[in-house]
């Protein structure tokens, strides 16, 4: 008999043109899922996952799920698909969920890291996962954070322009923290436009490298426009961290 399947997977995005699967390539985190489970079950398989990461952007902590039919544990399942996963992609764990468990629609909110590079010298060994750029001011910046926490319309910072669904949200957390030459924006939210953290970091930048002021904020939330905000960071910088959801009634 068929059961719901929860994963948790992390992933290298830089080979990838996102999570969705795409009719011309099969270079995509969920077809790569679905095609060793497809092989797994002798089935096709549809994998469903709590979000649409970009193009070349990683994830540490994404959540899927899928419905099949397996005599193989969950240590069993989690062991195949490692095996013939490419090594930029692996399944941390497998539980069996609840029948109605839907990683997407269930997903109470998310935690994304944005990473950049400030230091003088290139970043070789971690230049797929950071963004190189110049020293910002970080007071600055967490001021303009502050504005742009809380529940507003975000249309500014979305970049689809044919976006018919709300495009109002709640960001309850937006930590900046510097180690070293490395600088981390981290965003707690109930959800994300396209491209919207990208968008609020390049826009946090710009605060920091005086470009635009933090009490701008507000003017550029209530114009919901997406041609004021600032620069849509790099993909590579951004990486999916954490997806919410009630510790009850997800897992058996």
């Amino acid at each position: 008999m068929a059961q719901n399947y929860k994963m948790l997977i992390a992933y290298d995005g830089t080979r990838y043109y996102g999570w969705e699967h795409q009719p011309n390539t099969d270079m995509t985190i969920q077809g790569k899922l679905e095609a060793v489970l497809s092989r797994m079950t002798d089935s096709p398989i549809k994998v469903i996952g709590a979000g649409r990461t970009d193009a070349g952007v990683h994830a540490k902590g994404m959540t899927a799920n899928a419905h099949f039919d397996t005599s193989m544990t969950v240590e069993e399942i989690c062991a195949y698909l490692n095996r013939y996963l490419p090594d930029d992609i692996c399944v941390r764990e497998v539980k069996i969920a609840s029948e109605r468990f839907h990683s997407r629609y269930n997903a109470l909110g998310k935690t994304y890291c944005y990473t950049c590079y400030v230091g003088g010298l290139k970043p070789v060994f971690n230049r797929k996962y950071v963004y190189a750029t110049e020293r910002p001011d970080i007071e600055k910046m967490k001021t303009a954070a502050g504005y742009l926490k809380g529940t507003h319309d975000f249309a500014s910072f979305c970049s689809n322009p044919k976006m018919k669904k709300s495009t109002v949200r709640q960001v309850d957390q937006i930590q900046i923290t510097q180690n070293g030459d490395y600088l981390n924006f981290t965003y707690h939210g109930t959800g994300f436009l396209q491209h919207m953290v990208r968008i609020l970091t390049g826009t946090l930048l710009e605060t920091g490298y005086g470009l635009r002021t933090p009490e701008s904020m507000e003017e550029l939330l209530a114009a919901k426009s997406r041609a004021l905000a600032g620069f849509t960071a790099p993909a590579q910088g951004l990486c999916l961290i954490r997806v919410d959801y009630q510790s009850k009634g997800v897992c058996k």
